[in-house]
């Protein structure tokens, strides 16, 4: 059902929008809302959705300027509410170091990378489908910054709804479009997961060489090595 839903969103926003009229506002902000501001929600439709919406705008059977109003809101409403619930809930998750499930180590590092490149990786997960659920609950629970979480949030929110959006309003009901929907949707999903997935993939084996590079020289250069005349 839900697989239906995403990858025949169009159809199913059309009947909606037949048969309740202005209510697909309010749904298009609840599904929004939703994927972006709770952290085990990250399966609803994001990116199809804008697209689609933006599409219905181009037919005249949406207003564009109301509903990317409506889906920024949520957007950053969304990632705000992630955020509070990520700031408040890991830290009483983990008991800090009082549990064996906190690694304050750990909790450092994250929090320095979220105060260093978080502004970044706020922007660039909204592109990113499943990704973008995770980001701010871990910014939050890494304790970045909330105002400079704020404004990026604010941002990348932008730059996501009406980008996607406008992008649906202009091509969205192209014949051709039209015609391969299904396999945009599956780009629209599956794209960005893999550059997510393939960049994570490479910063992974990049620090194991660091790792293994630093081993390396601290052994070498270790007390009762014994070094070559």
């Amino acid at each position: 059902m839900l697989i239906d839903f995403v990858l025949h969103i169009d159809r199913h926003l059309e009947a909606f929008v037949g048969a309740y009229g202005v209510w697909v506002y309010a749904l298009v902000f609840v599904i929004i809302f939703i994927e972006t501001g709770l952290v085990v929600m990250p399966f609803l439709p994001g990116d199809s959705l804008l697209f689609i919406v933006g599409a219905l705008c181009g037919a005249g059977m949406m207003n564009f300027s109301l509903a990317t109003a409506l889906m920024l809101v949520a957007a950053i409403a969304g990632d705000q509410c992630n955020f509070s619930i990520g700031r408040y809930f890991g830290p009483k998750v983990f008991q800090w170091e009082s549990s064996r499930f906190f690694n304050r180590k750990a909790f450092d590092r994250a929090h320095a990378f979220y105060q260093r490149y978080g502004s970044v990786t706020v922007v660039l997960a909204r592109f990113m489908p499943f990704i973008r659920t995770f980001v701010p609950f871990v910014a939050g629970v890494a304790a970045m910054d909330r105002r400079r979480f704020t404004l990026f949030n604010v941002m990348g929110g932008a730059l996501w709804v009406l980008g996607v959006a406008a992008a649906g309003y202009f091509f969205g009901n192209l014949p051709a479009v039209r015609q391969h929907l299904e396999i945009i949707i599956w780009g629209l999903i599956l794209v960005p997961s893999l550059i997510a997935i393939y960049g994570a993939w490479h910063a992974g084996r990049g620090e194991k060489a660091s790792n293994s590079a630093s081993a390396g020289a601290s052994k070498s250069g270790s007390p009762g090595t014994r070094q070559p005349h």
